[in-house]
């Protein structure tokens, strides 16, 4: 494994009495594509914030290369696409990438950042007059606008359309390829899903689950069960079943989540029921993120 490109260690950061990052310890790895999840409130921009060097921990130390965060990005290593933050308004898009091109210490040509962000054919419409799909994919230009070994991207793909986010996701994949390291946090887990080969899930600023998607997905311990009940439903008789952590109706479909499969499914034949289109499979990432979640606030309540 090569040498860290990010490492928190033993991070903390608190605002009052409140702590948004909580002891937090990390390794982040050239060519990695990682997902930064987690609820309102779990410090996913405040761990942004810091890797950044936009703000300081208040203990532990957090380092980018080697270095401190602010040198990483005087040196150009890192690229970044925030939520915060404005774009300037009276200047061209071509001509606010070209400031950003020109400011890089390893710059691309603008043309060529134009052309990556799909906004070549907007290069001389005033910033102001974007739609919000194009004010992202201008942001995304600034992130790459030069050769950057870290790109860090908050909530990228708010207001693209479908094949904007394909676009856009077809060419992170490239910069990991690459070797660059892509870090980002999104509320789209289907993105986290398809895309990173790694999953960190934060919870009130502590790191809940570190894995592979599918490792996350095994980490919530539960699995989807679903099938079809001619006549009414005994929803009491159903909501007892064992291993239960979750049940709906829809029509005669009734889908469960449950810990243990195959003890549900026996019991659900225990109760003299003969279900139909009966389907098993595990928890979709967004499932497994909630259980996970829920999960921890039961611990801690």
């Amino acid at each position: 494994m090569n040498a860290a490109a990010v490492t928190f260690t033993g991070v903390t950061k608190a605002y009052g009495t409140v702590k948004a990052v909580d002891g937090l310890s990390l390794d982040l790895h050239p060519g990695e594509t990682v997902a930064l999840l987690g609820p309102n409130g779990a410090g996913k921009s405040t761990t942004l914030d810091l890797l950044l060097g936009l703000r300081p921990a208040d203990s532990g130390d957090v380092r980018v290369f080697g270095t401190s965060p602010r040198e990483a990005i005087v040196r150009g290593r890192v690229g970044a696409m925030l939520q915060s933050g404005g774009l300037m308004d009276e200047v061209t898009v071509a001509e606010l990438v070209q400031l950003a091109c020109s400011l890089h210490p390893r710059p691309y040509p603008a043309g060529e950042v134009l052309s990556r962000a799909g906004i070549a054919q907007i290069a001389d419409r005033k910033v102001n007059k974007l739609s919000g799909g194009q004010e992202q994919r201008v942001r995304f230009a600034l992130a790459t606008a030069g050769d950057s070994d870290l790109i860090v991207l908050d909530e990228p793909t708010t207001g693209m359309d479908v094949s904007a986010r394909q676009a856009f996701w077809a060419t992170m994949r490239e910069q990991a390829d690459r070797g660059r390291t892509v870090l980002f946090a999104t509320h789209y887990l289907e993105e986290a899903d398809a895309i990173a080969d790694r999953v960190l899930v934060l919870h009130r600023g502590r790191l809940l689950a570190d894995g592979t998607a599918a490792e996350i997905k095994a980490k919530a311990g539960a699995r989807k069960v679903s099938f079809d009940l001619d006549g009414d439903l005994d929803t009491d008789a159903l909501a007892a079943l064992p291993f239960l952590t979750a049940i709906t109706y829809s029509g005669p479909t009734v889908r469960i989540q449950t810990t243990d499969a195959d003890a549900t499914v026996h019991a659900v034949y225990g109760l003299g029921l003969y279900p139909r289109n009966l389907e098993v499979a595990g928890l979709g990432l967004e499932q497994a993120f909630v259980a996970i979640t829920e999960a921890e606030e039961a611990r801690t309540r």
